[in-house]
């Protein structure tokens, strides 16, 4: 724990940690979990929160969460709502996603963005807003040959990171560049120096940047088989020499490219969150997430073996309230998130 940080008994860190929906710390070291600071940031008025406590300083605690070894999320973008109450139209749809059984959400982050009314939607139905996504990324790529665009672009980025502190969150996925922006090593720089750039606000605000697998033709080889290795993204990750910056890590797209159990395993501790969707090698396309062809058993045995507990992102088509539960029951089929870490464990034994 760093000296400015005040000191929290264990029960209460534990009892703090679940209000955020983080339930167990063993094998999830470099997770984070927000400490609000007795004098919180603060934006136009809107509560920030204060520097991040790092689930590591509760690795003592040997207590397995009884509730799942995951909890289950979804982009924003996915909520269809049929009707909704014209002064927060987020309320109806936070409802229908926590009713469909969903415990978080990720908003995409914009400077239209209204988190006074994403907070009151979330108080009110429960659901946690656990991280959030880049808006901009694909746009405005902070890898851009144009210096104007990369000056936007890390504007933007340290505005993503004051928004997703405002709605309480502790993570911001962002696609760090895009591979046809320049030479390898050009566009591995420009991304290097983006995210450096960003870590002090990251650390200040309790917000983790996590970089998203993305097809970007970064860190892997667009044109190349299906035997490539994570080593590439995780070697950029330990690149910053911080814990500030991470991987959310999309367990269906890179499949096209390469074992997923195997990416799990090399990604390991630098996994943040993670995201799901389905991916058919045969048919050549993404997919639901069981309608695919990707090994389910063999990634629930590889998270088991890192000992990854915390937050699944679903990130395939939305729809209305029944389309949503099926995507939820689909989840549970491929990852049995309800179950315990030592079920998973012993199943996949």
């Amino acid at each position: 724990m760093r000296p400015d940080q005040p000191t929290r008994s264990l029960s209460n860190r534990r009892q703090f940690l679940r209000r955020l929906g983080i339930t167990s710390a063993v094998g999830y070291a470099a997770y984070l979990a927000h400490q609000v600071s007795p004098s919180p940031l603060s934006v136009n008025g809107l509560p920030g929160q204060g520097r991040a406590l790092w689930a590591e300083e509760l690795s003592e605690s040997k207590t397995e969460t009884s509730t799942g070894y995951l909890k289950q999320s979804l982009k924003a973008g996915m909520i269809r709502a049929g009707k909704s109450d014209a002064a927060n139209p987020w309320i109806e749809r936070f409802r229908i996603a926590k009713d469909a059984g969903f415990e978080g959400v990720e908003p995409n982050t914009s400077p239209g963005m209204d988190v006074k009314a994403m907070v009151a939607a979330s108080a009110e139905t429960g659901l946690t807003i656990d991280g959030t996504v880049g808006g901009y990324h694909w746009g405005t790529t902070h890898t851009s040959p144009d210096a104007a665009t990369r000056k936007k672009a890390q504007q933007l980025l340290e505005e993503s990171l004051q928004q997703t502190a405002d709605l309480g969150a502790n993570t911001f996925l962002i696609v760090p560049g895009h591979g046809k922006d320049g030479t390898a090593e050009e566009v591995r720089q420009r991304a290097f120096e983006a995210l450096d750039r960003a870590v002090p606000l990251a650390e200040k605000l309790g917000v983790k940047i996590l970089i998203e697998n993305v097809w970007n033709h970064f860190l892997y080889d667009h044109g190349g088989d299906e035997k490539q290795s994570a080593q590439p993204l995780a070697d950029f990750v330990d690149s910053f020499n911080t814990s500030w910056i991470g991987v959310q890590f999309d367990l269906g797209n890179h499949w096209k490219y390469g074992d997923v159990a195997e990416w799990v395993k090399t990604l390991g501790h630098r996994i943040g969150k993670l995201d799901i969707k389905g991916f058919s090698r045969e048919q050549g396309r993404f997919t639901d997430v069981t309608e695919g062809d990707i090994d389910w058993a063999s990634v629930r045995k590889a998270l088991a073996e890192i000992k990854f507990e915390g937050w699944v992102a679903a990130e395939v088509g939305g729809g209305d309230a029944e389309r949503l539960k099926k995507i939820h029951g689909q989840i549970e089929t491929a990852l049995h998130c309800s179950k315990s870490l030592s079920q998973i464990k012993a199943e996949t034994a």
